[in-house]
């Protein structure tokens, strides 16, 4: 197959979220990963800085020092190649499922454009060989726990590295292998490491930057579908849209409170399901009237998550860092604290409490859909004719408030907690990864909260069009969206195998099918 994507250039300064996504779900290879010229002359000058402190036999930590409370360890020149091999040797102690492809990937993208700055030591043979691996399709298993998130993610991306050295495992075209086996399959020449190129390699934020990265994009995605789905809901329970009146959000000027607002007005425009002026009920319930306040605060957290890790993604995160003058050729050696995960960790648990609201709205919603006493009878009792005999959606709201509950539990800051490590010298820790492993269980939850409660909305709006007959109108966006569910999920006539119905809707939220065909008819205002 010829690949016409265009390659993804890394300089270490321009690689973006969007790019991070397409190289991440991409076929290896489609679209290649190539390094700049200048990118590849910046690595070669800090590699030939790193031989000349050992030639001038300057010490200088991780590269003739132990690491961490061995940092005053001298090391002989002769071992300073066993040392490399040693750091990903011992630090490879992750445990738990390793991560999916996509974030392996990320991962492997994240880490060369990191080493691509010139800053961090490694040789460009070895870093090319990172990136054949990853256009190859050489995927090491990561195992997903093991990092405190400082000094940055050392478990997980010691066993990236183990693979790199023809050790561990590998995935390769679908099947694990040890790691020399994955090489040689695809072609590609295990790396012996020189000086430096261990720590260079596991001593970075990479693996949290990239759970981070893909969990941004995918809660920005769903932020669009919750807008989505309170509108199905409003028109499936005969809402009102005078909350969503500009007047009223310029009042109160949160850019992106008033930019939701805009696109529920955009959604529902045209629609013949909703209210207007009744002097008999002039407002609705709160999860349906507060959508563009709660939907607009989980925006401003999506945008903060978005604008940190378009930051990390082309920082230089490892210890220590060379610097080397232009004009004299000298080097400094300079240790500090880029790999401590604390910015990340903190955007990360923002973004989970918000995308938890996220999932607590739509349940309430899906309880308003289900509950005839709360939609003033508007609806059947729990969606389903001849209730009693049939049950309806009565345990779908179950299911979708077991998940919110679960996102309560996981909303807990990891980013508050510390454990001091390594004899104390490492005495305190950012726990960024565990904290993205959180926001990750708590995004895939919402997308089932979501799914289930655009199946609920779809079956109140055919309740709704029994009375107002089968020419009435949905909105301009909210028609797409009822018609793409319609294509997966019937009209529940009786009780049915509701689960795989479910399963086909998360998947239209999951993979942006829904968003897709909604914003062909409508302009998507999103801002960051």
């Amino acid at each position: 197959m010829t690949n016409n994507q265009s390659p993804i250039i890394l300089n270490g300064e321009s690689l973006t979220i969007e790019q991070v996504v397409t190289v991440a779900y991409g076929r290896p290879g489609e679209p290649a990963v190539q390094l700049t010229a200048a990118a590849g002359k910046a690595v070669i000058r800090a590699a030939e800085a790193v031989q000349t402190l050992l030639a001038r036999g300057e010490i200088a930590y991780g590269i003739t020092t132990g690491f961490g409370a061995f940092k005053d360890r001298i090391i002989s020149p002769d071992d300073v190649e066993t040392l490399q091999r040693n750091i990903i040797a011992s630090h490879a102690v992750g445990v738990g499922n390793p991560f999916d492809i996509p974030t392996t990937r990320a991962i492997m993208l994240i880490r060369a454009n990191t080493l691509a700055r010139g800053h961090s030591g490694i040789r460009l043979s070895t870093l090319q060989t990172l990136l054949d691996m990853l256009n190859a399709g050489v995927h090491p298993v990561i195992p997903q726990k093991g990092s405190l998130g400082a000094s940055g993610d050392l478990a997980p991306l010691a066993h990236m590295a183990l693979a790199l050295i023809g050790e561990g495992e590998a995935e390769y075209c679908g099947e694990i292998l040890p790691g020399a086996e994955a090489m040689r399959r695809a072609g590609v020449a295990p790396v012996t490491l020189a000086a430096k190129e261990g720590l260079a390699l596991t001593n970075g934020t990479s693996v949290m930057a990239a759970v981070g990265t893909l969990e941004s994009y995918r809660a920005r995605m769903f932020s669009r579908v919750a807008d989505i789905a309170g509108c199905l809901s409003l028109e499936a329970l005969h809402g009102t849209p005078l909350a969503f009146d500009p007047r009223i959000h310029n009042l109160r000027p949160f850019p992106r409170q008033t930019n939701c607002a805009n696109y529920l007005r955009e959604l529902l425009a045209g629609s013949e399901f909703t209210r207007h002026h009744d002097p008999h009920n002039v407002q609705d319930a709160y999860t349906l009237r507060c959508i563009p306040q709660v939907h607009g605060a989980v925006r401003d957290a999506i945008a903060y998550a978005w604008w940190v890790f378009e930051i990390e993604l082309n920082a230089v995160t490892d210890n220590p860092l060379l610097f080397i003058d232009d004009e004299t050729g000298d080097i400094d050696v300079i240790s500090g604290g880029n790999f401590h995960g604390e910015p990340l960790a903190i955007a990360l648990d923002y973004l989970t409490m918000a995308m938890t609201e996220l999932g607590n709205i739509s349940e309430r919603r899906v309880m308003r859909l289900t509950d005839e006493s709360s939609n003033s009878h508007v609806l059947p009792a729990f969606l389903i004719k001849h209730g009693g005999l049939n049950s309806g959606f009565m345990i779908t709201q179950y299911t979708a408030a077991a998940l919110a509950a679960e996102n309560k539990v996981l909303s807990h800051p990891a980013s508050v907690d510390t454990i001091p490590t390594s004899a104390n010298v490492e005495d305190h820790v950012s726990m960024g990864a565990t904290a993205a492993l959180q926001t990750r269980q708590v995004i895939t939850n919402v997308a089932h909260i979501l799914g289930i409660e655009l199946m609920a909305a779809a079956q109140g709006i055919d309740f709704r069009r029994e009375a107002l007959g089968k020419q009435a109108k949905l909105g301009r966006g909210t028609q797409p969206a009822y018609e793409l569910i319609r294509q997966h999920v019937p009209f529940l006539e009786k009780d049915a195998i509701m689960y795989p119905y479910m399963q086909a809707v998360r998947n239209l939220v999951a993979d942006g099918q829904l968003v897709h065909a909604v914003n062909g008819k409508v302009h998507d205002n999103w801002i960051l």
